[in-house]
């Protein structure tokens, strides 16, 4: 492992828990969107992360969820059938909490991970110094 692999790696990390963080907020700020019956319902986004062989990890795609959603009875919302339904998001907001919190844990982690390695650095160029 070279001098600067711990930073590609923990910023490899960053990346991903962002992508990750922005796709829970996506689904957050969705979770109780509303649609016709004969629309899809909003899709949860789910990233797929894969890990490098040289060490770190990338976002190698993001997945949709479920575009069939559940059917809630909501005669009076504007976008109801003729029998009163409207679909809602096919999401776990518990699931999407705690992924938000693993997410959150991850990329401070990663955070600590770039600022240690960067301490380590300066104090390895100051014993050159001396």
């Amino acid at each position: 492992m070279g001098a600067f692999d711990m930073l590609r790696i923990a910023n490899s990390s960053l990346g991903m828990h962002q992508t990750w963080l922005d796709a829970l907020a996506n689904n957050i700020a969705n979770a109780n969107t509303v649609t016709a019956t004969n629309q899809d319902a909003f899709q949860e986004q789910m990233v797929v992360a894969t890990a490098l062989p040289e060490g770190g990890v990338e976002v190698s795609g993001i997945e949709a969820g479920d575009p069939n959603g559940i059917m809630e009875y909501a005669p009076d919302h504007p976008l109801a059938d003729a029998n009163g339904y409207v679909k809602t998001p096919a999401m776990d907001m518990s699931v999407q909490m705690t992924s938000l919190v693993q997410a959150q844990r991850g990329f401070q982690a990663s955070v600590q991970v770039t600022k240690t390695a960067q301490d380590t650095y300066a104090a390895a160029l100051q014993i050159g110094q001396r």
